[in-house]
């Protein structure tokens, strides 16, 4: 895509090929319900610990009633899909294809695959009343200041954006506090995001901003074209 100008024929492939994944992308996942988005990075194993804190953040997101929606790859993606299967909730993916192939992990529903990032990432974040940032790296800063742009200039409403990891998120947390010192955001940016280790905390947070403002229930909708309602698996 970056390559610079192809022949009208190219591009026009480009477009026609975006456009069916977004399409397939919004068929597929347009009744898996109000979901939270979380991110994490695809390279802690399953031996660390940010594995099964991540784990127990899918469980308690799925105990709210929302369905766990992530980047549907290996690492804190896959520990969070597995939280959400742990307690019996939907547990979503929307996974990228990369020339070191990433596979959909075990614990997913459904899912869909993108070939590009920016359909990806409007896929990740049309779905979601919240957004929950666990330790990782490029991918998750990206996908984190994602969010917190899209809020910042209201092309999305004020979901509550949640950082776990206090220690871990310093070093950032400096760098916005600078920021706005220097006068490059303003001090109400700064209130988007929440940092903390206590997972009650957080969830008090998801429920009191992102549940009790839209008046979220547990209802089903009515599907016109035949799209199949996500149902969680009974493996673990």
């Amino acid at each position: 895509m970056l390559e610079g100008p192809h022949s009208r024929l190219h591009e026009l492939a480009l477009v026609f090929r975006a456009t069916r994944e977004f399409i397939r992308g919004f068929r597929a996942l347009h009744f898996a319900g109000p979901c939270v988005t979380i991110f994490g990075s695809a390279r802690f194993p399953e031996t660390h610990p940010y594995y099964e804190l991540t784990r127990e953040v899918g469980r308690r997101v799925s105990r709210l009633g929302f369905t766990v929606m992530t980047g549907g790859g290996p690492g804190l993606m896959e520990a969070a899909n597995r939280g959400a299967r742990d307690a019996g909730g939907p547990s979503i993916g929307c996974n990228i294809e990369l020339p070191h192939e990433q596979s959909p992990n075990p614990y997913l529903d459904k899912w869909v695959s993108c070939h590009y990032f920016f359909v990806r990432k409007v896929i990740l974040f049309k779905y979601s009343y919240a957004f929950v940032a666990m330790p990782g790296g490029i991918g998750t800063l990206d996908e984190l200041f994602e969010a917190l742009t899209l809020i910042q200039t209201g092309k999305i409403r004020s979901f509550p954006v949640v950082l776990i990891g206090t220690e871990y998120w310093r070093s950032l947390l400096t760098l916005l506090r600078d920021l706005k010192e220097r006068g490059a955001i303003g001090a109400k940016d700064l209130d988007l995001v929440c940092v903390t280790d206590d997972l009650d905390a957080a969830m008090a947070h998801i429920e009191a901003h992102a549940v009790e403002p839209f008046g979220l229930k547990r209802v089903q909708p009515h599907r016109w074209l035949g799209e199949k309602r996500v149902k969680p698996s009974t493996e673990s």
